[in-house]
């Protein structure tokens, strides 16, 4: 959590909003830094219970359990309800969890960018390679986990340079938040009262806690159970966007559907990073800079989950 915080303070500089998915047991050891999260305006989802990355292989009722204690932990330790916004565990993914996940009406969100913070420690490398898959990208969700130092690092120089880039920084809010299974509730709060209690003394065992960059959050947009965010690096401070203040309703984005089909999105981004690699490029992918000044198309696939596309300026 002492990495979390700083983050959050690099966020608060730039008046960017990020889009956080956090693993339940991590939740429920450190309720505190959950409700930071939320107090200071970031959107919250999940990403299971204890980051089991063969959930795409496990029995149907383990993984939907993985899954659904997560939220209810997640929702425990908030104190509120959360986004109907996950994350597989390595991108492991399955049609059936899938399935599951969209019945429940909850976002299954993919990655454009990996940023690699889990495997470069040094800050100033991180922040070149994530820039430069942004810029090979030109466009896409980022990835980086709050609990690495060297993301605390590389944030604030990664953030700059795509202000000075003309990158926007956006945000996805829900329009509705996830409704947790009553019965996880009696059997996680003897958990959560344990972490909570003054003579709670021993450190919970750390997780990975993954989270996306994104930024500020704005009005309601047409497209069901989302609602957009955008930056405007023109604006004045003290506003709710990213790098300003609000934009008028009619500079708003417009949304694009990502999902459900994150297996495939993930195989089409599998082939295109092969494909750089052997043109030499050996780059990935990233946050999107508007090339024609205007929002990109809004459309939707049963409400699944989005990609907010900043426009130029």
């Amino acid at each position: 959590p002492w990495i979390t915080k700083s983050i959050l303070d690099t966020l608060d500089r730039f008046c960017a909003k990020a889009t956080f998915f956090s693993v339940g047991r991590m939740a429920l050891a450190y309720p505190a830094m959950v409700k930071e999260v939320i107090a200071r305006g970031h959107t919250l989802g999940a990403h299971t219970h204890t980051h089991p990355l063969n959930i795409a292989r496990l029995k149907s009722d383990r993984a939907i359990d993985e899954i659904e204690r997560g939220f209810a932990a997640i929702s425990l330790a908030a104190g509120q309800p959360i986004a109907p916004f996950f994350r597989f565990p390595g991108l492991s993914d399955s049609p059936r969890l899938l399935d599951h996940l969209q019945k429940r009406r909850i976002a299954a969100f993919t990655v454009d960018v990996v940023s690699d913070d889990s495997f470069i420690g040094d800050a100033n490398r991180l922040a070149k390679l994530t820039l430069s898959r942004i810029e090979a990208r030109q466009g896409g969700i980022v990835l980086f986990h709050d609990i690495k130092a060297s993301t605390a690092k590389a944030l604030p120089q990664i953030l700059s340079e795509l202000h000075k880039r003309g990158y926007k920084v956006v945000h996805i809010r829900p329009t509705m938040p996830v409704v947790p299974v009553a019965r996880y509730e009696a059997e996680l709060a003897p958990r959560l009262a344990k972490s909570t209690s003054p003579s709670a003394g021993a450190k919970a065992e750390l997780m990975p806690f993954y989270g996306t960059t994104g930024p500020e959050p704005v009005k309601h947009s047409s497209l069901a159970g989302a609602e957009s965010a955008v930056a405007s690096p023109d604006a004045e401070p003290g506003g709710r966007t990213s790098f300003g203040a609000e934009r008028s309703m009619g500079e708003q984005q417009n949304i694009t559907v990502l999902t459900p089909a994150p297996r495939e999105r993930l195989a089409a981004l599998q082939r295109a990073s092969r494909a750089e690699r052997e043109k030499g490029q050996g780059s990935r992918t990233a946050p999107r800079r508007g090339a024609s000044g205007k929002p990109a198309q809004s459309s939707t696939v049963n409400g699944w989950a989005v990609e907010v596309r900043p426009s130029g300026r």
